[in-house]
């Protein structure tokens, strides 16, 4: 919060001090060309575990037997998902993000336990790390990649 800026009346993220300072898995840092660790097999658990997630959730807000794909009329946007009818559309209403996290089903949350497992894999953390570990792991990690601040003696050039 002391780092962040507001937002009308929320908080809101600055990305020098939340998203450029994330400790990445070492070796996937956005620094480095993408091309250089595509073809990592953790990269790629990472990647296709993802995927999964997304194209469950996706499925599940917009499930085949209530919408129909419409070209989109302007090249390279996502064709429109459109309600079939009336009751279908009454039905999509219903089907949001926070509706479905709020119901956790089990299928998404091996969705998610997929995604977590290949993130600890790729920081070579156990999969059976808590929530609390791995948010302590991570600050230890941005606390040591963190840049010295102007003026300061780092540990090592003391002794």
């Amino acid at each position: 919060m002391r780092l962040g800026t507001s937002l009308e009346d929320r908080p809101r993220y600055t990305p020098s001090t939340t998203f450029e300072t994330f400790p990445f898995p070492e070796g996937m840092t956005p620094n480095l060309n993408p091309v250089d660790y595509v073809s990592s097999p953790l990269v790629g658990a990472i990647a296709s575990a993802a995927q999964q997630l997304s194209m469950l959730r996706q499925n599940w807000l917009y499930p085949a037997n209530l919408i129909e794909l419409e070209s989109e009329v302007l090249p390279g946007y996502p064709d429109r998902l459109l309600p079939k009818n009336r009751k279908a559309a009454d039905e999509l209403r219903g089907r949001t993000l926070t509706r479905l996290y709020n119901e956790y089903p089990s299928w998404l949350e091996d969705a998610h336990r997929k995604v977590d497992d290949a993130v600890a894999e790729a920081y070579g953390w156990p999969t059976s790390i808590s929530n609390d570990e791995a948010v302590n792991s991570l600050l230890e990690l941005n606390l040591a990649r963190a840049p010295a601040p102007a003026g300061s003696v780092s540990a090592s050039a003391e002794t």
